[in-house]
């Protein structure tokens, strides 16, 4: 193979590399879950928030997410997930809130 070959083979390498690159930022942007296209308010923060994470075991663990003012406990295996407790908000006591 001469240089000019070897040329060839290189700048080959880069456009793929860089077509590879493309579509990542794509899929990035338009992609599944598409989070880059959800407009957010000024001023407003995220809805959503895992709290805490507990490792049951190999194939089960314990989340604690919260939305809005909300806590919920998630019971997550291998197949399946469980509600296990939503409570009405994370600020008030049980006794006192409302649903």
């Amino acid at each position: 193979m001469d240089f000019d070959g070897y040329l060839r083979f290189v700048l080959a390498l880069i456009f793929v590399i860089g077509l590879i690159g493309l579509f990542a930022l794509l899929l990035r942007r338009y992609g599944p879950g598409m989070t880059g296209m959800v407009p957010r308010r000024k001023g407003q923060g995220r809805r959503l928030q895992i709290i805490e994470i507990a490792v049951l075991d190999a194939r089960r663990r314990l989340v604690l997410v919260k939305r809005d003012e909300r806590e919920h406990l998630i019971l997550l295996g291998a197949n399946t997930e469980v509600v296990v407790e939503s409570s009405c908000s994370s600020a008030k006591p049980e006794s006192e809130s409302e649903c």
